[in-house]
């Protein structure tokens, strides 16, 4: 289904994406528009997906998983079968937080949040050295969270 987003409805993700809990009531005040007809648009936005998920963000430092790593993967063999493998196994692996196919030397970009470096050891174990569809991996960890978010900008 394909829905055309008129500046109602742009206005309306932006304030969703900066909180996502705001009430009809308050949405409609910042809109112009009745909260029943916020409701509507919100109700068009989720069926169609363009609002694909509204999630909590959690701060990794209060559930004990401080330590945010990036790693590059590349595969031994970039086929179709192995390619979707990866990305099943990446799917439904805990500490992978995001999975990026990507074009450039590495195949895939991963960014995980773990408690300490013997976590991702074991991880590092479980899926990359256990693997033989992986060629090789580097991994940098984060010094410092600068940005973190979700957002996507909808200016023009």
């Amino acid at each position: 289904m394909s829905y055309s987003l008129d500046k109602f409805d742009l206005k309306l993700l932006e304030l969703l994406q900066q909180n996502c809990r705001q009430t009809a009531d308050v949405l409609s005040e910042h809109l112009g528009l009745s909260p029943a007809a916020v409701q509507k648009r919100l109700k068009k936005l989720r069926d169609t997906g363009v609002v694909e998920a509204e999630i909590a963000m959690i701060s990794p430092r209060a559930v004990g998983r401080s330590m945010t790593i990036i790693v590059e993967v590349s595969m031994e063999r970039e086929n179709t079968s192995v390619l979707e493998s990866f990305k099943r196994r990446m799917r439904v692996e805990p500490l992978v937080q995001q999975c990026y196919y990507t074009t450039g030397e590495a195949d895939f970009m991963l960014i995980l949040v773990v408690r300490d470096i013997e976590e991702y050891q074991r991880f590092t174990q479980e899926n990359f050295f256990g693997s033989p569809e992986v060629s090789k991996f580097t991994t940098s960890i984060v010094m410092d969270r600068v940005k973190v978010g979700l957002a996507v900008s909808l200016d023009d």
